[in-house]
């Protein structure tokens, strides 16, 4: 009777789990930077049990993962997973943008306020472009900052966003050095167990290394190089692209764990880890060559390894995992050009040339109306059109882009007024409005359509770019593969829902409520009443 009472007790307390009793101790969400969705599947076959197989065979697997917002890079899609809302929502609708207050261009987390916390010198990142919160935000509002909230990847942006304001650091990699830094946002100092590891050889032991497959022949190696100029690459260039870039942010996010002593408090804590070498390396080699191939299944067995650290410390029923991508990646326009796909590459100087020449013929007069002229954002010099008010120069100039070779055109002007198509394309670059970045248009490129360069990239609207995963692992998930639609937005709000707390303030996303587990049953005779 007694070991059936406490059953009935645990049960009870289960059932109402939630971040202020600590159940969770720990959670985890895991980002693969440029992860295409349909990898887990592609390679499904030649996964260990511990590492993706852990979501996609024993978790909550969305495979029907897309993003809705048009500009498919690194900063939007890390702010769209912590807020649980698109850039309309967040404001971050690129890596950078045109700044007319200071008349120069700036990143998604660059702030003039802040200093480079851990090497000399350096102007600091914050999320202060941040125009809404996210959910590990609402978890150290609700927690009144118990909860403790951490964000760790290779990349500024990628480590700030997603964790949001009130963070209590986040970690990111000096490019020349491979030391972690951060910025006097968070802290005045590296805490002493971060200058410890700067100072060991955890960054210099992957150097002058060769990386396997798992066949054990060499895709490639660490060796230091000179770039074009003839001048030393970074650690960033040299490790960055190769499996021991995750080594790196994988063992620097065991010593957090511990020396931050997390998921050992009365509320529950939360690390996002953005795992950048996928990008890198997927930017130089794109989505079908064999070293990406090797690198997934490399990562496959660093996140077993990982996963196993956090059973040893916590017990995996005391921790939740989410994991999921800021944006796929095109295939390489040369290489299914040879399935008869109409792939392409666009020469950016070119358009850049072509657009200003159909800009002239509309004014009369030439001139360089523009600032730059990439995809899918068409940036306008303001200087250059005295006597043209920026919504009639925005129309001017998408109208010359059509002209030029773009399917379609939205203005900023006209985003800002929900002014757009009611069409599936519209609503998809009507959720990338944001206030920031002076007078601009963006476009929409043909499918397969990027800019002349080595390898590929990602930036359109298009499945390939919009399709990643979504993925859960814990006590209230319930195991299976959901084919029905999910988006991004919804990891931050699921979370929100399962902890207890208040969805972050701009979310659009929903409670994935198909993959969760009902909760227990109270013991008999007690009646739990909503007054």
């Amino acid at each position: 009777m007694k070991r059936l009472a406490l059953l009935l007790l645990v049960l009870s307390q289960l059932s109402f789990a939630s971040a202020y009793d600590a159940h969770p101790k720990l959670v985890v969400v895991i980002v693969i930077d440029q992860f295409r969705g349909d990898y887990l599947q592609r390679y499904h076959n030649e996964f260990g049990e511990g590492g993706f197989r852990l979501f996609t065979d024993h978790g909550a697997y969305f495979s029907d993962c897309y993003y809705d917002y048009a500009t498919l890079v690194t900063g939007p899609g890390h702010a769209t997973i912590g807020t649980g809302s698109y850039t309309i929502g967040h404001g971050i609708m690129a890596n950078e943008w045109f700044d007319p207050q200071i008349n120069e261009r700036v990143t998604s987390v660059s702030d003039e306020a802040t200093h480079i916390v851990g090497v000399e010198g350096g102007q600091g990142s914050s999320p202060h472009n941040l125009l809404t919160d996210t959910f590990g935000d609402e978890l150290r509002m609700a927690t009144q900052g118990r909860s403790r909230v951490f964000g760790i990847s290779m990349k500024d942006r990628a480590a700030i966003l997603p964790t949001g304001h009130s963070a209590n650091a986040a970690y990111w990699l000096d490019g020349k050095s491979g030391a972690w830094i951060t910025s006097d946002y968070y802290m005045k100092a590296l805490p002493p167990w971060v200058e410890a590891v700067n100072h060991s050889d955890e960054a210099k032991k992957f150097l002058n290394r060769d990386w396997k497959d798992a066949a054990g022949k060499v895709m490639g190696n660490t060796n230091p190089r000179n770039d074009e100029d003839g001048q030393p690459e970074d650690y960033f260039e040299i490790v960055g692209s190769t499996p021991f870039a995750n080594d790196l942010e994988l063992d620097f996010a065991r010593s957090l764990i511990t020396n931050e002593k997390l998921g050992t408090r009365a509320t529950t804590d939360l690390l996002v880890i953005s795992l950048s070498e996928n990008d890198i390396l997927g930017h130089a080699v794109g989505p079908d060559s064999p070293i990406l191939h090797a690198s997934i299944v490399e990562l496959d067995r660093q996140l077993a390894g990982f996963f196993q650290f956090l059973d040893k410390q916590f017990g995996m029923n005391n921790v939740w995992l989410a994991l999921s991508a800021d944006h796929g990646v095109a295939p390489v326009p040369r290489e299914v050009q040879t399935l008869h796909m109409p792939a392409s590459e666009m020469d950016t100087k070119q358009f850049t040339e072509k657009l200003n020449e159909e800009i002239a013929k509309t004014t009369g007069k030439p001139g360089k109306y523009l600032r730059s002229a990439g995809l899918p954002m068409i940036s306008l010099d303001p200087a250059s059109w005295s006597d043209t008010k920026e919504a009639d120069a925005e129309q001017i100039v998408g109208e010359a882009a059509v002209r030029t070779g773009a399917l379609a055109y939205f203005t900023k002007s006209d985003l800002a007024k929900g002014r757009v198509p009611e069409t599936p394309m519209g609503h998809k670059f009507a959720n990338t409005y944001s206030p920031y970045g002076g007078w601009w248009v963006m476009v929409q490129p043909r499918p397969f359509t990027i800019p002349k360069e080595d390898g590929t990239t990602h930036f359109s609207p298009y499945s390939y770019d919009a399709h990643v995963p979504l993925a859960f692992y814990g006590v209230p998930f319930a195991p299976g593969v959901y084919r029905g639609h999910s988006e991004p937005i919804d990891l931050a709000v699921t979370l929100s829902s399962l902890l207890g707390t208040n969805k972050p303030a701009a979310a659009t996303g929903r409670v994935l409520t198909e993959a969760l587990k009902p909760p227990p049953n109270p013991p008999a005779g007690e009646k739990h009443l909503v007054k």
